[in-house]
């Protein structure tokens, strides 16, 4: 049976709504991405940069002084827990202050505010494909040979995107009402990374925070990573499960917050 191609609803999706919105969400990803190398004479080479230089910085100073050298391929070791804990972290930063720098474009123009935190999370996925350049170099540079399992990583983007966005979205909405959550939030960063294994062996810790590392989400991408592109292991199914389970239970949270606040944000930008 044939549609009326009137009142056919696939004629109407995608809706220009979306389509505008996603026309506005690559337009703000474009300006990040030129804002952020403008005037660099590296350009986008510093994405690739930066995790090299930070995982020779810490490679060297726990190398030679807390001696963490024996953990086999340390700076592999580094690089990975680093560059997907900063997908986190730099996200949900930038996701934070994103509606309250935007105060100029919301009161002027009606817009979906929804763009702005997830633009930002975007715009740090796109670093974080550069990054895996680094990624690949370190491999290339230790004779570490990759394994089939490394196609598992859209999959682990797919879990860290989701969790990054719902942070973001609801340290959004709530750094328009209380603009410390933009002080303490770099606390919690702080803290966080150093609960997670970024550069030492969880071994080190005792029993009990061995056990509470379970509850860390950032460890499960972290130890994600690390399985496939360091030690060639298949994540299980479980791990798979716990993983998209922080995602969506982040998007979910962030998402239902943002929506129920955004209304009233113009009273507080």
């Amino acid at each position: 049976m044939q549609s009326n191609g009137k009142n056919d609803p696939m004629k109407e999706f995608p809706t220009p709504a979306m389509r505008r919105n996603w026309f506005t969400l690559c337009m703000l990803v474009s300006k990040d991405f030129k804002k952020k190398y403008r005037r660099s004479a590296l350009g986008v080479v510093w994405s690739v940069l930066n995790p090299l230089l930070m995982m020779a910085v810490l490679a060297l100073v726990f190398s030679n002084f807390i001696k963490f050298a024996d953990i086999p391929n340390f700076p592999m070791y580094l690089i990975l827990g680093n560059t997907i804990f900063a997908l986190m972290s730099d996200s949900t930063r930038d996701g934070m202050a994103s509606i309250l720098e935007s105060t100029s474009l919301i009161k002027k123009i009606r817009i979906e505010k929804l763009i702005f935190p997830l633009e930002k999370v975007l715009f740090h996925l796109l670093n974080f494909c550069f990054s895996l350049v680094a990624v690949l170099l370190v491999m290339i540079f230790f004779r570490i040979m990759p394994t089939a399992n490394v196609l598992w990583l859209p999959l682990l983007m797919l879990y860290a995107v989701l969790f990054s966005a719902g942070l973001s979205m609801l340290l959004a909405a709530a750094a328009v009402y209380f603009r410390d959550v933009l002080h303490l939030w770099s606390v919690v960063i702080t803290a966080w990374t150093y609960a997670t294994p970024l550069f030492y062996p969880i071994e080190i810790l005792p029993a009990w925070m061995q056990k509470a590392e379970f509850f860390n989400p950032m460890y499960h991408y972290v130890t994600y990573f690390r399985d496939i592109f360091l030690y060639g292991n298949t994540p299980s199914l479980t791990e798979n499960l716990v993983c998209l389970a922080f995602g969506l239970a982040s998007f979910a949270i962030g998402f239902a917050v943002f929506r129920k606040l955004e209304g009233k944000f113009i009273l507080y930008v």
